[in-house]
C-alpha cells in the first residue's frame, strides 16, 4: 500500500512540474527581456548622467542612441563634447 501511495505521489509531483513549466519558462523570458531593456537603456542613463555634454547637445547624443543605437553611443565615447577645447574646460589649473 505504501509503495502505491508513493508511486501516486511521485506521479502527480511529475505532472504539476509538467503542468508549471509553460508558467516559469514565461518567467524566464521576461527575465531576460528586463535584461536586455536595461542593456539598451544603459548608455542611455550614463550620457543623462555625464558632466562631458550638456544641453541640447546631450539631447542629440541620447536621440542618435535611441536611433542609431550602440554606433552612436561608441562615437560620443570617442568624440564628446562635439566643441573643440571644452573637454579642458571642466579642469582647473591653479598657478
Amino acid at each position: 500500500m505504501k509503495v502505491i501511495c508513493t508511486l501516486l505521489v511521485l506521479c502527480m509531483l511529475v505532472i504539476t512540474g509538467v503542468a508549471l513549466l509553460p508558467i516559469l519558462s514565461f518567467g524566464i523570458a521576461l527575465l531576460c527581456m528586463a535584461g536586455v531593456f536595461f542593456i539598451w537603456l544603459l548608455p542611455i542613463l550614463m550620457i543623462t548622467d555625464s558632466e562631458v555634454t550638456s544641453g541640447g547637445e546631450k539631447a542629440a547624443w541620447i536621440l542618435a542612441i535611441i536611433f542609431l543605437s550602440w554606433f552612436a553611443w561608441i562615437f560620443y565615447f570617442l568624440l564628446a563634447p562635439v566643441k573643440p577645447g571644452s573637454r579642458h574646460e571642466r579642469f582647473y589649473y591653479y598657478d
